[in-house]
């Protein structure tokens, strides 16, 4: 555990390691200070696409923890970059939320529902039959099909809901087309943290709460991994992967009793 202090840059997961929905989880508020107080780099890496850095800098804030909005990258974020590198100028049709839309405007992708590059989904609660249908004909025109995140599910405070993956399902399924996803368990996600953090994957570790995501996207980056057992993953579904993660907790309250020992 005493490699853990000496590593100078931290990437966590939001969802089910801070917090679920509206209630902060134990541990999250003294994590975040003993990050501060030390002086470590540190990234908030959300598969979410629903909201802006800067929204969830205000949620935190409201839960009790400030942290300047430079302090996260989502997956709407990435899903923005990936796309303006891959066709610059490009237009889109999407389903999601503030936070997928403001990134792909301020990358200049402009919206399009007749003719566009990409239909592109993230998470989103206006989930209709009617997007859905005009995703489907436009990806058999032609249009590339794009998810934020491969998440099929999310921890709230009410427990377990559909995201993204759930969500594009029926889309791949009539098409026969399967989606590109951007967010983690891709490496290209992680190595945009570690590459935004100017850290090396040794110097690195990140902590998470889902095996398929998280902890895969930290293993395949070479960075040390710890799961939380605070959000999606339980002991026993550790049996049911070929990976393990370098450390096991029950949550930031274990980890902050290891970094900060009486």
């Amino acid at each position: 555990m005493d490699s853990l202090k000496e590593k100078t840059a931290f990437i966590s997961d939001m969802d089910g390691v801070l917090y679920h929905g509206n209630r902060l989880l134990p541990g999250a508020k003294e994590f975040v200070k003993w990050l501060t107080d030390h002086q470590k780099n540190f990234l908030f890496l959300t598969n979410s696409s629903q909201r802006t850095p800067r929204e969830l800098a205000e949620k935190l804030f409201r839960l009790g923890i400030e942290a300047d909005p430079a302090h996260f990258y989502t997956s709407a974020l990435a899903t923005a970059d990936f796309i303006s590198r891959q066709k610059p100028g490009c237009s889109a049709f999407v389903i999601g939320e503030a936070g997928l839309y403001n990134a792909l405007y301020e990358k200049g992708i402009s919206m399009n529902d007749s003719s566009p590059d990409y239909v592109i989904v993230g998470e989103t609660r206006t989930y209709s039959f009617d997007r859905i249908e005009k995703a489907v004909q436009l990806v058999f025109k032609g249009a590339r099909l794009i998810g934020a995140n491969p998440d099929m599910t999310g921890p709230t405070e009410n427990g377990i809901v559909p995201a993204t993956g759930s969500l594009i399902a029926p889309i791949e399924l009539t098409t026969g087309t399967k989606a590109y996803f951007v967010g983690k368990p891709n490496p290209l996600m992680m190595r945009r943290a570690v590459k935004h953090l100017n850290a090396m994957s040794r110097d690195t570790v990140i902590i998470g709460d889902r095996m398929d995501t998280d902890i895969i996207a930290g293993i395949e980056a070479e960075v040390d991994t710890i799961l939380v057992l605070s959000g999606v993953t339980s002991l026993n579904d550790l049996r049911k992967f070929a990976y393990c993660p370098r450390y096991v907790m029950r949550g930031l309250d274990e980890l902050v009793e290891y970094l900060t020992p009486r």
